[in-house]
């Protein structure tokens, strides 16, 4: 597909969720088009999503409690490509992510990466609790309904070890939290409870609540548990954290300021509440205590007092957001070195030229080292990206001497040779990326715009399509305020 020609060019996407209960694969055909007028500078989007297979869903396979068993996870998606009918070097981009309390597993990150070189040039999502939220309301649909509705949504993705809040007004994040409330936290075997984690112990003995292993899943003392969830869910919803809930947080407090219009639930908890799976009966071979969570989720009178959404996807969701909602496109005028593509992980640091491009660049050394410092405060060589924005408006010999600065400035990093990656926020990268060759520049040139990332973002940078874009994949780690 040229810049100019308006045939689409499609792609393929994977997603892969590996979750503290259930691994899941989703399989995606994204088609690309030049939504710009014939005059205008070209701009291609993803225009279509079609999901093309979706896995069953997997028991997570663990060689121990605390070791994800990374043979059989592999098999498992090999298994799957082959029942999709695709292979590995047929996926452009997409995102392998470990959720829920898998993701502190002492060999999570080396699977991660493991599989993201074995099974595809995946771009690869490492979701910590905020990004897994973010993912799992766009794979639910709160995203969307939250632009067409004008209501403040909150979608809260619960599976087996947390529960994850994202609250979105307009497609806008108003803010994230992330709780100890899952259905795997209390587990059985055999008719009897067979574990209690931490956090729920803990909550038991601030609580003065007995509960042992050993004991019936019947016990009035389980239904306690999941009824101090439910009040701490709707508690947390409004803002009002109490010092009894504190045991429940995961990281941050609540950190949106908007009063919350509707709830909607997705993860596996949600699916015990809406069966949408054809396998009705799988949910109750868990073993753990998810159903009776879903019920006092249901019963809870200040959950019930919020209008209510029902997903589009309940325990797929979060594998469906990072199978279609994490990719975007760069801009067709680019200039990108193919041979140092894929990138990975490389952070994003903003500089600011606030439409004064002589002041910027009399400010410009001091913020890159700004960037090692932050980055690579060791000098051991990461990379990072670094975002151009606010240029004003600039003439050939502004590009020439803003190419020179880069080119003095880069010089700087503790490994000089490393790719110099640009991002830009005008529609330059073309331009600037020809002039730092054309100036001689020794390291490989990564120069792309029309993509919206922001201080302290990741991003994964993919192979060039046909048409000359790249597929990218911004991690945005933090979240965002009204």
């Amino acid at each position: 597909m040229g810049g100019s020609n308006r045939e689409p060019e499609t792609m393929i996407s994977a997603g892969i969720d590996i979750g503290t209960s259930t691994t899941k694969l989703i399989i995606s055909r994204f088609s690309l088009m030049n939504v710009a007028g014939t005059t205008h500078v070209p701009k291609i989007e993803i225009v279509d999503k079609e999901v093309l297979y979706k896995s069953p869903i997997f028991r997570t396979p663990l060689t121990n409690p605390s070791t994800i068993n990374v043979v059989e996870i592999e098999k498992i998606v090999r298994s799957e490509y082959a029942k999709a009918g695709i292979v590995a070097s047929q996926i452009a981009t997409g995102a392998v992510i470990i959720t829920g309390e898998t993701a502190t597993k002492q060999n999570a990150s080396e699977m991660l990466h493991y599989l993201s070189g074995e099974v595809g040039d995946f771009l690869v999502a490492t979701a910590g609790p905020d990004l897994e939220g973010i993912i799992a309301a766009k794979g639910s649909g709160a995203y969307d309904y939250s632009s067409r509705s004008g209501k403040v949504i909150a979608n809260i993705d619960i599976g087996g070890g947390t529960a994850n809040i994202a609250v979105y007004k307009d497609k806008v994040l108003l803010g994230t939290c992330t709780l100890h409330i899952g259905g795997r936290l209390i587990e059985f075997h055999e008719g009897k409870v067979n574990s209690i984690s931490p956090p729920v112990q803990k909550l038991l003995t601030e609580q003065n609540v007995l509960l042992h292993v050993g004991d019936n899943p019947e016990s009035r003392n389980i239904k306690f548990v999941t009824d101090f969830m439910a009040e701490s869910l709707g508690r947390i919803l409004k803002n009002d954290v109490q010092e009894k809930d504190e045991v429940l947080l995961l990281g941050h407090h609540p950190n949106w300021h908007e009063k919350i219009d509707t709830l909607v639930f997705s993860g596996g908890i949600s699916e015990c509440m809406y069966n949408h799976e054809p396998d009705k009966g799988q949910k109750s071979n868990y073993d753990d205590i998810g159903v009776q969570l879903a019920k006092a989720l249901q019963r809870n009178e200040a959950l019930q007092s919020y209008s209510w959404l029902e997903p589009i996807e309940t325990v797929r969701a979060t594998v469906l957001g990072a199978g279609t909602q994490t990719t975007e496109i760069s801009g067709a005028t680019i200039q990108v070195a193919s041979d140092e593509l894929p990138l990975k992980n490389i952070p994003v640091y903003n500089y600011a030229f606030r439409e004064n491009l002589q002041t910027g660049l009399e400010n410009f050394e001091i913020a890159v080292k700004n960037a090692i410092d932050i980055y690579d405060a060791a000098r051991e060589g990461q990379n990072f990206a670094l975002y151009i924005s606010e240029l004003p408006y600039m003439g050939f010999r502004d590009i020439q001497k803003l190419a020179a600065a880069i080119i003095q400035v880069m010089e700087q990093r503790p490994d000089p040779d490393q790719p110099i990656v640009l991002i830009l926020q005008t529609d330059h990268a073309k331009v600037l990326g020809q002039t730092l060759i054309a100036m001689q520049v020794r390291q490989s040139v990564i120069c792309i715009d029309q993509i919206t990332v922001e201080h302290g973002d990741y991003m994964d940078i993919g192979r060039a399509l046909e048409s000359g874009v790249v597929p990218v994949v911004v991690k945005t780690l933090t979240f965002h305020s009204s």
